[in-house]
């Protein structure tokens, strides 16, 4: 894509604005490495976590789900994690200094992201959440990523042309969906040198 196209930018959250890092949370509600990977292994760590993100199941029942898979002493833990784990993670401070830069320049700026109706309780903490110009989320959509579908919802919804779009995303997969809706993508691997690059030659 040609800078002069290149007019919005699309955000993934988790890893690329803001941290997501299933062990670090589980760690951060119990008290012995064996405990954080039991309590990993019966949340994040479950294909259904993805089924929460797809609103396809809700929170009490990716409860229950993870209840069935833990000890019963852990269960306080797990309902400590499920309340508290959005406070924990952390916004990536040099994406977000590039978030600010691209606001100033004129760039529209737009996020999507593979995440729960939840969503709010994690973004609380993301300080370039407010310069967004709009957001698709597959939780209300019930469409994830890669689908084609949801980045053509999210042109459709904002008015966007895809080849006007880059998109940013820590997943390859989530980049080739991109790719297929007619959006430029840009697979993030923690390198915000790296995607600045990219934006701007």
């Amino acid at each position: 894509m040609s800078a002069t196209r290149l007019e919005n930018i699309v955000f993934d959250m988790g890893n690329v604005l803001m941290t997501f890092d299933g062990p670090a949370f589980s760690r951060c509600f119990t008290d012995t490495p064996r405990d954080a990977e039991l309590l990993y292994r019966a949340l994040f760590g479950r294909a259904e976590w993805a089924l929460l993100d797809a609103g396809a199941i809700d929170h009490e029942t990716m409860r229950r789900i993870a209840e069935a898979h833990l000890p019963e002493r852990l269960h306080p833990n797990l309902h400590a994690c499920l309340e508290g784990w959005p406070e924990r993670s952390e916004p990536l401070g040099e994406v977000c200094d590039l978030v600010v830069r691209l606001k100033r320049q004129g760039y529209g700026l737009y996020l999507l992201s593979n995440a729960s109706t939840r969503i709010d309780l994690q973004l609380a903490g993301c300080p370039v959440y407010p310069l967004m110009d709009g957001r698709i989320v597959s939780g209300y959509e019930r469409i994830m990523k890669p689908d084609p579908a949801i980045y053509r919802l999210l042109c459709a919804r904002y008015g966007l042309e895809p080849a006007s779009c880059l998109f940013v995303d820590d997943n390859a997969d989530n980049c080739a969906g991109a790719r297929v809706a007619g959006m430029a993508a840009f697979h993030f691997t923690g390198d915000a040198h790296a995607l600045e690059r990219a934006i701007f030659g």
